[in-house]
This record gives structure tokens, C-alpha cells and sequence, in this order.
């Protein structure tokens, strides 16, 4: 069997494996209707899914982060989506098998999200997909957060491959700035939230896949020398 150039694969966690954005808009749109304000439809929240609180708290009230009422909302935000992160919250179509093929390959995978692990391990445990990830590294892991290389270079460890042998895959331009300064080959992934509304061609990543079933073709040849990246 001839030698492989990639060892590893490390995602970002929402836009990229999962679909969270039912249950954080949710989450944000309670504490509208507990307010005895009108629900907004789900498409509202969807774009700003990537954005974590900031983006949801902005949908629903219209606020920032500099508002002094942020940190309470916020919390109360946190403490509604806590208590339902898995109600609709589910893998993106083909990332199943994706992640079951990479398995048969032999290739170790993790996740490397800015999400806190307040959030995340327990999300990630409870979802079957995760089963044989090796590695989750979160936004409070390392004294950094994406777009800084240390959360990429801390689950390379944590896989025992070096960096320059791994894939980054990320739905977000921080995702590819992150993976670019590991040393990573990156990949853009545009199925997720953003559809039109980013051009991920001035990020700069090594390549695109609008399917997960397409990353199985770019580590494929990789492999096997040929050059499908740009």
C-alpha cells in the first residue's frame, strides 16, 4: 500500500458537521415570546448560526455586545439552549458517512470549535457521530481561540499527528486563517450556513467542497499525488 501524505482530519463543529441552527435560534427566540414578543421564523437566525450569541442576541433584540444588558441576555441565552442543544439539532446530510469512511480509512479526525465546553462536550457526547472523533478541542481549551493555530496545534497532539499531515475543514473564514497559520491544508465548506452570502474564493483556502462526500476526493488525491487543489 503506497504511503499517504494526510494522516488526520479536523473539523470545525456548527456549519461543518452539524446543524445547531434550530436549536440556537430557538433558544434566542424564547426569550422573545417569554417577553410577550412575536416569534421569528427560524431563516432569521439561521445566517448568524456561526455567530454563537452575539449573532442570535443580535437577531432577536437587535443588541451588541457593548449594550450593558448583554452579559444577562446572554446568559439566559446559554441557559435555554443548555437545556435543549439536541432537540433539532442534527449532522448535515453525508457527514455520517463521511466520518464512517474515514474511519475504514484508517484516518484519525477531531473537532476544533470556538464553542465553550460547557456546550460542546455535552452535544458532542450525546450525538452517535462522535463516537470514534479522537479529539475536541473548544473555545476555552487553550488559551486561544480560532483563528489563532494553538486550538489545531492542541488536537494535533491530541491525534499524536503532526500538523502539516492533517486537513482542516471550516465553514468560517477563521476556520481557514486558523488551519493556514498550523500549517494545515484547508478546506472551505460552503453546504453549511453559508450559502451565497460569503465568497469563500477570498479566504484563500486550499480548496471548496459544497458536499462532505467531496473531501473524500480531495484526501483522496492527495494521496495519491495528484493535485486537485487549486
Amino acid at each position: 500500500m503506497s504511503e499517504r501524505s494526510f494522516d488526520a482530519v479536523l473539523f470545525d463543529l456548527d456549519g461543518t458537521l452539524i446543524d445547531s441552527a434550530p436549536d440556537l435560534g430557538a433558544a434566542a427566540d424564547k426569550m422573545r415570546t417569554d417577553r410577550g414578543m412575536a416569534s421569528l421564523p427560524l431563516e432569521n437566525y439561521r445566517p448568524m448560526a456561526g455567530s454563537g450569541a452575539r449573532g442570535m442576541l443580535g437577531v432577536a433584540f437587535s443588541i451588541t455586545p457593548d449594550h450593558p444588558d448583554f452579559p444577562q441576555l446572554r446568559e439566559e441565552f446559554f441557559v435555554n439552549y443548555e437545556r435543549a442543544m439536541t432537540v433539532r439539532t442534527r449532522a448535515f446530510d453525508g457527514v455520517a458517512e463521511l466520518i464512517e469512511q474515514l474511519s475504514r480509512q484508517g484516518l484519525r479526525w477531531g473537532v476544533v470549535t470556538n464553542k465553550s465546553v460547557r456546550f460542546a462536550a455535552p452535544l458532542t457526547a450525546a450525538m452517535p457521530l462522535f463516537a470514534t472523533s479522537g479529539a475536541l478541542v473548544c473555545g476555552d481549551t487553550t488559551p486561544y481561540a480560532k483563528p489563532h493555530p494553538e486550538p489545531l496545534f492542541e488536537a494535533a497532539r491530541r491525534l499524536g499527528v503532526q500538523p502539516g499531515r492533517c486537513f482542516f475543514v471550516g465553514d468560517d473564514e477563521r476556520d481557514v486563517m486558523a488551519g493556514r497559520a498550523a500549517g494545515m491544508r484547508t478546506v472551505a465548506a460552503t453546504y453549511g450556513y453559508l450559502g451565497d452570502r460569503a465568497d469563500t474564493q477570498l479566504w484563500k483556502a486550499d480548496a471548496s467542497i459544497s458536499t462532505p462526500a467531496a473531501l473524500l476526493t480531495l484526501i483522496a488525491s492527495a494521496n495519491s499525488g495528484e493535485l486537485l487543489f487549486k
